[in-house]
């Protein structure tokens, strides 16, 4: 089992904006920095997405997730935007494990990529993509048992 897991709220701001540096998010850009440099570095990081939704959990289990540009009508460089981390495969199982363990229904999915839930606020705050990253789906009822 993963150790000292934390949990964070992050927001990623109006779609991509925030990467193309819109005025309006400069604020929110300092704060995600601002988190990254007074918080150790994650091995790992699992982010649950608002941008997607399964009828069950779902994680992502790909070792390499492309990105989905899942926001329309941007200009053109927001779909030019590279987050090139890896996923985490053996910590996609261990969710779906703990999910299982909770009674939880869950799903692995090998082929989906990475939304801009996650590599929106990710890209301000470890610019590097160095951290591998697992994404996990809210259940599409909405319904949190």
């Amino acid at each position: 089992m993963t150790q000292n897991p934390k949990a964070l709220f992050l927001s990623h701001g109006g779609g991509p904006m925030p990467l193309l540096g819109d005025d309006g998010h400069r604020e929110m850009v300092e704060c995600l920095q601002g988190i990254a440099s007074n918080i150790p570095q994650p091995d790992a990081i699992v982010v649950v997405s608002a941008h997607w939704e399964e009828t069950v959990p779902t994680i992502t289990s790909g070792p390499t997730p492309s990105l989905i540009y899942d926001y329309y009508q941007f200009p053109k460089e927001a779909y030019n935007i590279q987050y090139p981390c890896l996923g985490n495969p053996d910590l996609a199982n261990e969710v779906h494990h703990l999910l299982r363990y909770a009674n939880i229904q869950s799903h692995l999915d090998e082929d989906r990529g990475f939304d801009h839930g996650l590599f929106v606020p990710l890209k301000i705050m470890y610019p590097e993509a160095n951290i591998p990253c697992v994404q996990l789906s809210l259940v599409n009822t909405l319904d949190p048992l």
